[in-house]
């Protein structure tokens, strides 16, 4: 009989890894605590990483990028203190091999890969179900199931249980233990959504910084699709954050900057935005993230925060590569996860570690950091944008071919 896994999360994470179940010849269920699944979601990169994992799993078709066709003088502003702005180097300018998304596009093209093109069983999904308790026996796991609409509860066997449940992951909590003996709180928040329109003067694939000590507002411009805002703040009191309304929140954090067009757009954007995302900036950090039977993948088991820009690609890799484990191991479920693990652990180490250099470029700590940071990023910029305008050049002239 094939082996059945409970996959708790129908995001990004529990999607690849019921993919890379389904690859390895298993047969995954996924529960997702919301009603229904979620189609919103704002602007991320995709490293080459996460873009040849979307290839393993079989969904590269699927997947809609939309990245800006660069043009001399570049596709993003950073504006002063004075409101004057002046180019400034783009994420999606370095390095190659980016794709922008939104983080909808990712989860569409998942979408249709467990639910199948008529050549493949669909993976069975469960909304408005979580796992209430985990039991781990000798042969398999007992979970715990509650229907959030019904109330109704009930027990089901499975051969392994996959936490892809997010940063406060509740499976985490269950078998692993609380949170706080995993979070690393960063003392940042962040708020994220989709603009209904650019901003005033900018083109409307235009990219925009404005960046302060503690605090920056950054604008990302798409090529097919209304702009997303992404704005950041360091602060000590993470619990009061959540005390109040969260837009007052981000009105309050960004006082003293709305008298520029941008930042004052933008906050009157979010007045108006059907929904975004608030919260803390954390990393979880564990020593293993399987025991027994139980495993986890994507934030749940390594988040490595919003500034790393690399959760998305981490998720997608870790559930192709886990795939890949259980199928060169299938009939040592201990030797395949500590597999997966191994051959993992140290990508995701390095991209952590360099969260806090990248922290810096977002929202610098202090204004000689920011003086150092722009500097530095001004001196690529030159170098990098010469050589994107010298390929441009070199495109334009090329002649074009006509079929006959």
């Amino acid at each position: 009989m094939q082996k059945r896994a409970l996959v708790v999360g129908l995001g990004i994470a529990g999607m690849s890894a019921a993919i890379g179940l389904r690859q390895a010849g298993w047969t995954p269920v996924i529960v997702e605590r919301a009603p229904e699944r979620r189609t919103g979601g704002y602007f991320i990169f995709m490293f080459p990483e996460g873009v040849r994992a979307a290839a393993d799993l079989g969904i590269a078709d699927h997947l809609h990028t939309r990245n800006p066709e660069w043009r001399p003088g570049g596709n993003s502003w950073s504006v002063d203190r004075r409101g004057r702005r002046k180019p400034a180097l783009g994420l999606l300018d370095a390095p190659s091999g980016l794709a922008a998304v939104l983080r909808s596009d990712i989860e569409a093209a998942l979408w249709q890969g467990i639910t199948g093109d008529g050549t493949q069983d669909a993976v069975e999904v469960r909304f408005a179900t979580t796992p209430v308790e985990i039991t781990e026996g000798a042969a398999g796991v007992r979970v715990l199931l509650e229907n959030a609409g019904t109330g109704k509860q009930y027990r089901e066997d499975f051969d392994l249980v996959v936490g892809a449940d997010g940063m406060r992951s509740s499976v985490r909590r269950m078998v692993f233990g609380p949170d706080k003996d995993y979070l690393a709180n960063w003392k940042a928040m962040i708020c994220a959504f989709q603009l209904k329109e650019q901003v005033p003067t900018y083109e409307a694939s235009d990219s925009i910084i404005v960046s302060r000590p503690k605090r920056a507002m950054w604008v990302f411009g798409l090529a097919d699709h209304a702009p997303c805002a992404w704005l950041t703040y360091r602060t000590e009191d993470i619990p009061d954050r959540f005390a109040g309304p969260s837009i007052e929140q981000v009105r309050a954090a960004f006082s003293g900057m709305d008298d520029d067009p941008v930042v004052r757009h933008v906050l009157d954007s979010l007045d108006e935005a059907p929904d975004h995302v608030f919260d803390s900036i954390h990393q979880v950090r564990m020593p293993k993230w399987s025991t027994g039977r139980v495993v986890l993948v994507g934030d749940a088991a390594w988040c490595m925060n919003t500034y790393s820009a690399m959760g998305s690609s981490s998720s997608l890799r870790g559930g192709a590569a886990l795939g890949v484990a259980l199928r060169e191991h299938p009939d040592d479920l201990a030797a395949a996860l500590d597999a997966w693990e191994t051959g993992l652990r140290p990508y995701i180490t390095k991209q952590r570690r360099s969260a806090r250099v990248k922290q810096q470029r977002f929202v610098p700590s202090s204004r000689p950091v920011q003086v150092v940071v722009s500097g530095s990023l001004e001196l690529i910029r030159k170098i990098v944008h010469r050589r994107l305008a010298a390929e441009f050049t070199e495109s334009s002239a090329a002649p074009s071919v006509t079929a006959r």
